[in-house]
């Protein structure tokens, strides 16, 4: 059904693209702004929104202001920008990855203008989210901010969780997406260990995935875009490697002891500055096919035949 609260929609990337088509679906009157003026004329054009080429213009009619940008010192950057526009009783909904402790931070600086803030991230890649069936990860102080963006927030997600105060929204995602990495980063290991000894990476999925070791990368990311090397699962290598350095980072904030975390940091950054921080997060396997020298592209051996070599020398040395 139609309705009159106006969202101002900042940065339509991958993800922001369609869940602000769903607004839009929905019936909210919405405005788009993003640093590149040809998406949002491509945007305005498929749909029936509003484009702003100067994001200060959005905080003078907007009632909720949703930012979709690739890290929290953006939204700051944004948000402040437009504060000084922005209407008492306006709510800030950010639903990027950002810092949680950042997040608190711009938070003290809304209140003090009357204007609330709400940390909303979502997990779900862009399928989810063409789809409406994101899940959300809600935080905040203010209940009846989060009352009035509600039914926004359920026109893109199909699972709204409730996390706590403002800040714990984006706490969960980073530590989500630490487990995420961190089953990624064995998965690969397993089956590269398992392809140097001989077995084939796409029976050891599909035996994963019906055993104790089944995770969504063995389900999903490893036969879909690793094995198939299409490596385009929509999240991008740099923003996955900077999700699990703010839980890293949260982790030595509230002083818990997390070497997994901290090693895993470690392995995708390295990853990251060898692939590229704008290739596919699946395509950190390639980083770590040439290091171990094999593969698992289908039909593919060794990497030059240096495993072959590697483990024929083995087998010299045990018949020796």
């Amino acid at each position: 059904m139609p309705t009159s609260l106006a969202i101002a929609f900042i940065g339509i990337g991958n993800m922001g693209w369609p869940m602000a088509a769903n607004l839009v679906r929905a019936g909210y009157p919405v405005t788009v702004h993003d640093a590149d003026p040809a998406r949002v004329a491509r945007f305005v054009a498929e749909h029936a929104a509003v484009g702003a080429d100067d994001p200060a213009s959005l905080g003078r009619t907007a009632d909720v202001v949703i930012t979709m940008l690739p890290n929290g010192r953006l939204v700051r950057d944004v948000v402040t920008g437009l504060l000084a526009d922005l209407r008492p009783g306006t709510v800030v909904v950010d639903m990027s990855s950002s810092d949680p402790t950042g997040t608190r931070a711009l938070g003290q600086v809304l209140a003090a203008a009357g204007v609330a803030l709400v940390d909303a991230p979502v997990s779900g890649l862009v399928d989810r989210a063409r789809s409406g069936l994101l899940t959300i990860m809600i935080g905040a102080d203010d209940e009846t901010a989060v009352q009035k963006v509600q039914p926004a927030l359920e026109c893109l997600g199909q699972r709204l969780f409730r996390t706590g105060g403002l800040g714990c929204g984006h706490a969960m995602k980073a530590l989500n997406n630490v487990v995420a990495a961190t089953a990624f980063t064995v998965t690969a290991e397993a089956l590269l260990i398992g392809r140097r000894f001989g077995l084939d990476p796409q029976v050891m999925t599909d035996i994963l995935n019906v055993s104790t070791g089944r995770s969504f990368h063995s389900d999903v990311s490893f036969p879909d875009h690793v094995l198939t090397r299409r490596f385009a699962t929509g999240f991008t290598l740099g923003l996955l490697a900077k999700d699990v350095g703010i839980a890293a980072d949260l982790g030595a904030t509230v002083e818990v002891e997390a070497p997994v975390v901290q090693l895993v940091r470690r392995l995708w950054d390295e990853g990251c500055g060898e692939v590229g921080a704008g290739e596919d997060n699946s395509a950190i396997v390639k980083r770590w096919e040439r290091v171990n020298r094999v593969t698992l592209e289908p039909g593919s051996g060794p990497i030059s035949g240096a495993g072959a070599t590697e483990m024929g020398s083995t087998r010299t040395s045990d018949q020796e």
